[in-house]
């Protein structure tokens, strides 16, 4: 049992080596990935929108 809690303390203590490792994104780059993500979003939207209209237009010709 005590080789398995030196086992759990380990892995503990390496998570927490590896978590200062992290570099977060500062709040500019946030700001400014989500601005991108939202513009793609409403380029794509307007797209397939687009695309949508074109073939009910279609459909109703071929079907009267």
């Amino acid at each position: 049992m005590a080789n398995r809690t030196n086992k759990i303390g380990s892995f503990l203590r390496s998570v927490k080596l590896e978590a200062k490792k992290i570099t977060w994104p500062s709040r500019a780059e946030i700001i400014r990935s989500t601005a991108i993500v939202i513009v793609a979003i409403i380029i794509f939207a307007i797209i397939i929108g687009g695309i949508d209209i074109f073939f009910i237009q279609i459909l109703k010709l071929l079907l009267g």
